[in-house]
């Protein structure tokens, strides 16, 4: 496509060294398995060994025309006003704008239908906190089309260079001249897993979610509302671990997704490194698939592998989204020979859960809904959930977190 030489006159924000690469493409998303990620490294970040919280310092700096912040694998990335408009693709970013207080700005979102009711099912439970999702574009809904940037015009694109340079059709320069001709590129994507990116940079930093989340508020300047949040998450985190129960004593579970012939399930890891495990890592459940190595956090099993494992616990991944229906789910697995012998579907204990790309408000509710699923007798009875509605309701004295508190926060309300 030609470049519209008059468009980079209208950019406020200016990217400083930035390293870009060739990276694969996410797959395992609600029933795909081939990820192209290489496989995953076996040890784990310090922000992997302990609760995930704010980082200690604030890592933006002051400039003469602005600011900067940085984080790998973009650098650098000076600005001289705060993002009015935000391109994202995966929604945790999306989350993290709306946490922050700028949700507004954000113009795009994978599967904005699927993304926006998730979480305005959590929402729903914040005073003052919802999503407007329908007039936001899909970035990836014919590929990831260089012409919607163009369209989008945005002043960030909260997305990974590396990431992006790996899409089809997508090179080095096209990401080069995202960032040169419209806005940069701010965004980590391999956290997720912790696979080291397809480009082999051995430079390629990893962040745990709330670390990842600070350097978004540093972008929107909103550290205090950060700071805040990431308090009610440290809060959440300690309560949990300082009354797990000893491990012999906690539940074996399984993080899955049944395939929609309900012939296998796709599986997941529950306590690896990396981001998209924010919310079951804390928990300490026995992953009953924990030797199962799949070259990535995800792959498939049959219903032998299923039995032979026989978790206490199912969580259905993509469960509180409206992809699934978690009624039908459980009548597939009860009515099928070998499915109706699991013990977690014997005991009522195949659980919805919400979805892997989650930002701190979705980390918030799903680390109670874990916690509550798999330690009932601890954190209080998960509730029924009717298919479709919001996050149900729990019973205030029984809530692990004040939503009065984190709504206040990202309102504005409490002074954040």
């Amino acid at each position: 496509m030609p470049i519209d030489d008059s468009g980079s006159t209208r950019r406020r924000f200016v990217a400083a060294g930035l390293g870009v690469a060739t990276s694969g493409l996410l797959a395992g998303c609600g029933g795909s398995s081939a990820d192209g990620n290489g496989t995953e490294r076996s040890t784990a970040t310090d922000a992997d060994q302990r609760p995930e919280t704010a980082a200690e310092t604030d890592g933006s700096t002051t400039t003469e025309t602005g600011y900067a912040v940085s984080m790998s694998p973009v650098g650098e990335v000076a600005f001289d006003a705060v993002p009015k408009e935000v391109f994202t693709v995966f929604p945790q970013y999306l989350d993290m704008a709306v946490a922050l207080g700028h949700g507004e700005s954000v113009n795009s979102v994978y599967v904005p239908e699927m993304s926006g009711t998730t979480m305005n099912h959590y929402y729903h439970h914040l005073d003052g906190v919802s999503l407007g999702w329908e007039g936001l574009q899909d970035p990836l809904s014919d590929g990831l089309p260089k012409e919607l940037l163009y369209e989008l015009g945005s002043d960030i694109h909260l997305a990974d260079p590396v990431w992006a340079a790996a899409q089809d059709n997508w090179s080095d320069a096209d990401v080069d001249e995202i960032s040169s001709q419209i806005a940069p590129w701010f965004g980590n994507f391999y956290s997720g897993t912790q696979a080291p990116p397809p480009n082999g940079d051995s430079d390629y930093q990893y962040y745990g979610l709330w670390d990842l989340f600070g350097k978004v508020a540093d972008v929107f300047r909103e550290r205090e509302r950060y700071e805040a949040l990431a308090q009610v998450h440290a809060n959440l985190v300690s309560h949990i671990q300082s009354n797990l129960p000893p491990e012999s004593e906690r539940p074996t579970a399984v993080r899955v997704t049944l395939a929609s012939d309900g012939s296998k399930f796709w599986t997941y890891h529950l306590n690896k490194p990396g981001y998209w495990l924010a919310d079951t890592r804390p928990l300490g459940a026995r992953d009953a698939f924990a030797e199962k190595d799949w070259g990535s956090l995800w792959g498939s099993v049959s219903y032998e592998a299923m039995l032979e494992a026989d978790p206490d616990v199912i969580l259905h991944l993509w469960g509180l989204t409206p992809n699934y229906d978690m009624v039908k789910t459980r009548q597939q697995l009860e009515n099928h020979s070998a499915g109706q012998t699991l013990q977690a579907v014997q005991n009522d204990r195949v659980y919805p859960a919400g979805m892997r790309y989650q930002g701190p408000i979705m980390n918030l509710f799903q680390i109670e809904m874990g916690a509550k699923q798999l330690y009932p007798d601890v954190f209080g009875e998960w509730p029924e959930y009717e298919d479709g509605a919001p996050y149900p309701e729990i019973p205030e004295d029984e809530r692990l977190f004040d939503r009065e508190n984190v709504a206040s926060i990202i309102t504005g309300e409490n002074g954040a």
